[in-house]
Parts: C-alpha cells; structure tokens; sequence
C-alpha cells in the first residue's frame, strides 16, 4: 500500500522550518487537518483545510473519510514525543501512514537551558492533572514540561512551594524557536509572571529546609490520609516489588481502602494504571486525597464489593487484594490477568490466612509470613513494639 497520511511536526518557524520534502509533501496535500495555531502557521495552501475535530478522539474517524486522498495532519514538534502520532500509528497500518518529525518543545526547552536531555524528566500535564508532576519532585531534579495554558506555570509553584521547594528556579518559553519566542524567569514562591497560553517551562528543583523528599515506592505511612486501616510501609514495599510496576501497566486493587498500594504502584512506573474497589465511601475520599497529594491523580476508585465490581474494568497485568480473599474473586481476578500477571493477596486474620493457605495448596506460588516490630518508648525506655503478621500469598500467570 502507497503511504497516503502525513504527519507532519510543524515549529514556531512554520514551512520555513521544514525539509524541502516535507514542505513539498505539505504544499502538494489534498487535506491539512491541524488546529488553529497549525493552520497559520502554513499559510497559502490550495489544500481542504479542516480543524480538529470535537471531540478530539474523533480524529481517527475524520481522517478515515478522506482515505485515498493526500492528507497531512500537523501537529507541534515531533508528533510521536506526547503527541497525537502514536494514536494514529495504532490506528492505521504502517504503510500508511509517514512521520516527519520536528524539534520537540523537550529539545528547545533543552537547548536553551543548556542542559542535557538525558539527565532529566520530560512530562506532560497538557490536558492533565497537574498533581502528576509531583512525583518528580526531588532535590536537584530538572524537568520539562508541556503544559496546558497560561495558568499552568503557577499551578506548578503553588506545588513546588507547598512542598518546602519554593527556591526552585522555574523557566517559561512562548513560542519557543519563532520570531516571536519570550522567556520569563523566577522561583517558585515568588512567582507572578503572566505568560503567554501557549508555553512550555523547565524547573531546576532546589530543596528548601524542610522540603518532603520522597521514594517513589516504599512511601512513610504518615504522608497518607488513613483511618489506620492501610497495608504499612515495610509491609507496602514487599507487596509492590511482587507486583511489579510497568510502564503502562493496570493493577486492580481489592479493598483499595486508603488508597496506599494502588498509589504506589502509579508512582512507581510512568503511565501505570490503578482501579480500586472499596465499599466504603468514607475511604474513597481518603484514596482520592491520597492520590491528589502523592501525584497520582488519575486514580480510578469503584465504591462497591468484590467479585461484583470487577466486571467491566480494564483487563489488569496485576492484582491486589489487601484483605477478605474469597475463592471466587480469586477466580475471577485470576482468569482475568494477562499472560505473565502477578496476583497478591495480604491477610491479618485467621479466616483469610485459611483461604490463602487452601488457595496455595491448590495453585501453588509462594506462601510468606512478615513480622514487623518497632522501636518504641516503654516508659522512660525503649522496646520493640511489633505489629500485626501478615501473610501473603503470590503467584504469577504462565
């Protein structure tokens, strides 16, 4: 098949910045698909102009109408970098689609900071929650970001500030390599620039005294809102390293309560996704805080009971159940995973410990018990004060 869908990656420069062929490509085009920003920048065209559609997932279906056809679609920088490229590579065979790719906003961001794109992170909350930036808060952390407007780069220092990181140094490009490019330079408590809607920024994390510096897994129990009823610390990292977080990855957490393992499991590889289900609506709220505060915030929570609420949600690579296993959400969970899926289970009680040990009898897997003691005063005096044994039982799917 003749590769007929262009996706061309267009900078501040317009058609000036493009390879002759890729300029050629765009000024033989049949249809230009882009936003309004993309359209002025490639004035004089003969070609059927057509705007984004409403909504934005409706692309795939726009661009299908005009198939046969010499389409272009433009898009900023390099279409495949936290752009519309990779929905339309999934959607379209490779032969049919052709990527002309520009500098990214990263690259710019980089270049005029001078500093080195691997040695930092380059995030998105373009169209996001803000709150996902959190997790990237370190002392002497660099990041790049793609934001979603004007309001974007304070959104950021409120975080930053409200962190103890409020001397972090914050840099904000419009227009970054066109004619028009400005710069605006501060920290973040003392931010107040207004800047254009159409920005991209870098922030050098600078720790104040007092900052919260965090793992990303393995978290203290005391930055989580709980009613004291959540898997705890030590305990919480054994769990997370059976289960594996993965770039794009789903966990189903069963008995989400505070939120604390599916949290971390997000936290703990990019784009992981986490579903809880919780009866109780009074936890929900908290695992929604807990979320918004540790930059999890595309957490998913179902009020409602296992095996029930688990029709219907994504299929999982993971499972975790923090307390009150039955043989059939096991069963459910467990036909559910994916090839290589790993399933957890916790229990405090005697009467979970007894489906666990009938579970692994019949399925095999590991069988553990963790006891957890700490130091503590007793009087004018210091002695171990231990907590509840949990038993956990985990396999993995063939």
């Amino acid at each position: 098949m003749t590769a007929w869908l262009n996706i061309v990656g267009i900078g501040e420069d317009g058609m000036d910045g493009l390879t002759p062929v890729t300029r050629a490509t765009v000024e033989q085009a049949d249809v230009v698909i882009g936003g309004e920003r993309h359209h002025g920048l490639t004035p004089n065209l003969k070609a059927e102009r057509i705007a984004w559609p409403s909504p934005f997932d409706a692309l795939i279906d726009t661009i299908r109408t005009h198939r046969g056809k010499r389409v272009v679609v433009l898009a900023t920088g390099d279409p495949l970098w936290y752009s519309v490229g990779p929905k339309i590579a999934k959607s379209f065979e490779a032969d049919e689609v052709v990527f002309h790719p520009q500098l990214s906003a990263f690259q710019w961001l980089a270049v005029r900071m001078g500093w080195s794109l691997a040695d930092l992170e380059t995030l998105t909350v373009h169209g996001r929650p803000v709150q996902q930036m959190i997790q990237f808060i370190r002392p002497n952390a660099r990041l790049l970001l793609l934001t979603t407007g004007a309001q974007t780069p304070s959104e950021v220092a409120e975080i930053l500030t409200a962190r103890g990181y409020g001397a972090s140094r914050i840099t904000v490009f419009g227009a970054l390599g066109g004619d028009r490019e400005t710069r605006f330079d501060g920290v973040a408590s003392e931010w107040n620039h207004v800047v254009p809607d159409f920005n991209s920024m870098a922030v050098e994390c600078v720790a104040g005294d007092g900052a919260q510096v965090l793992p990303l897994m393995g978290l203290p129990d005391d930055v989580f809102a709980s009613d004291g009823t959540m898997t705890k610390q030590e305990v919480r990292a054994i769990t997370l390293a059976k289960l594996m977080p993965m770039r794009g990855a789903v966990l189903w957490d069963i008995g989400c309560g505070s939120g604390s393992v599916a949290i971390e499991w997000m936290r703990g590889a990019r784009d992981a996704a986490a579903f809880g289900v919780e009866p109780r609506a009074d936890r929900i709220a908290l695992a929604t805080q807990n979320a918004l505060a540790l930059g999890a915030p595309r957490l998913t929570v179902i009020q409602g009971h296992a095996p029930e609420s688990l029709a219907g949600l994504p299929k999982p690579d993971a499972v975790f159940v923090g307390g009150g296993l039955t043989e059939q959400t096991f069963q459910i969970a467990w036909d559910a995973l994916s090839s290589h899926g790993r399933f957890v289970a916790n229990a405090v009680t005697l009467e979970t410990e007894a489906v666990l040990r009938d579970l692994h009898s019949k399925f095999g897997g590991q069988l553990i018990r963790l006891s957890v003691e700490r130091a503590e005063p007793v009087g004018r005096l210091t002695g171990w004060r231990p907590a509840m044994t949990v038993t956990q039982w985990s396999l993995v799917k063939s």
